[in-house]
């Protein structure tokens, strides 16, 4: 690795002049780590494959950024989408058997 023609000793000083000159002073490798892993779990990466890219192990990746994956409680948000449904059909039942109920006690009273 080289700049301006000679070579890189120390990368860390290389990276702050170039983040300097780019206009980034505030910049390191860790916060382009960090948005890389949460770029990667917005955009659906799959986990094994993102922690590979980023030199960390799975569990690191979803302990960190496995909120970002697009499946991330994806179990629960399905469970309250098919609620309205079911409940709809409960309300349905408890009605049936009300009104069967209604007329067995009216079929007595008679």
């Amino acid at each position: 690795m080289e700049w301006n023609g000679a070579p890189v000793r120390d990368v860390d000083k290389a990276f702050r002049n170039v983040a300097r000159e780019a206009g980034l002073p505030d910049v390191t490798p860790h916060i382009l780590r960090h948005t890389a892993a949460t770029w990667q779990m917005q955009l659906g990466t799959d986990p094994w494959q993102a922690a590979e890219y980023l030199g960390m192990t799975l569990k690191t990746l979803l302990d960190n950024y496995g909120h970002h994956h697009p499946d991330y409680l994806k179990g629960p948000r399905e469970a309250f989408d098919r609620a309205p449904k079911l409940r709809q059909n409960n309300a349905t039942n408890e009605r049936e058997r009300t009104q069967s109920n209604v007329m067995k006690i009216a079929d007595r009273s008679r």
